[in-house]
């Protein structure tokens, strides 16, 4: 999963006419899903936005995290951060969620599998904190989004990679291999042994 954390003294979320979800301050993140991610990396995503630490304390920079500030947060689901461009055009294989916009593209997945990992991971952040300081967009939908960034202050952060077990490299087969050959020369030998036999046998 990827997350861009912006540091807002205000943000909100229209679609169409219709404000879905508003903050004052506190961070706006917009949280793009990749087709192998999990509830794990939900829950990874949610404590580091919950503690990383982007406001002053006590004269201190970089002291106080949302909790510390009493702040709000504003998730908003975005299936574009998970591109990859091809030349001049992007690509979003690598994101789950496919839904259909105006002007938007389809993707190659189940979007009621990424509808459900949003809704999971908008579920433990609140969890975690305080529940209605937590506000979302409308997953799936075209959205405007508005805010108010104050520093301006602006992280991306990344779910750790998957860590990919390397298949165990198969034993090399020179022993069975001489193995197999020394049979066949001993095969060989006794037939050819049991031939001149044979032979033998005849002349008497």
């Amino acid at each position: 999963m990827r997350g861009v954390l912006q540091r807002v003294l205000s943000a909100k979320v229209t679609v169409g006419d219709v404000v879905v979800g508003s903050i004052g301050r506190g961070i706006c993140v917009l949280v793009g899903i990749g087709t192998e991610d999990t509830i794990e990396d939900a829950k990874w995503l949610g404590n580091k936005l919950l503690n990383i630490r982007v406001w002053e304390q006590n004269e201190k920079n970089w002291a106080a995290n949302v909790k510390a500030i009493e702040g709000e947060i504003l998730l908003v689901s975005q299936f574009t951060l998970m591109h990859v461009l091809k030349g001049n055009k992007p690509d979003f294989h690598n994101a789950m969620s496919p839904q259909v916009c105006p002007g938007m593209w389809k993707l190659p997945s189940d979007p009621q599998q990424a509808a459900k990992l949003f809704d999971q991971f908008v579920e433990h952040v609140r969890s975690q904190y305080v529940d209605d300081k937590v506000k979302t967009g409308a997953f799936g939908e075209y959205m405007n989004v508005d805010i108010q960034n104050d520093g301006p202050v602006t992280l991306v952060i990344d779910t750790p990679p998957k860590v990919v077990k390397a298949k165990p490299e198969k034993k090399p087969q020179q022993t069975e291999q001489k193995s197999k050959t020394v049979a066949d020369t001993a095969q060989a030998a006794q037939a050819e042994a049991e031939a001149v036999e044979h032979e033998a046998e005849g002349l008497k």
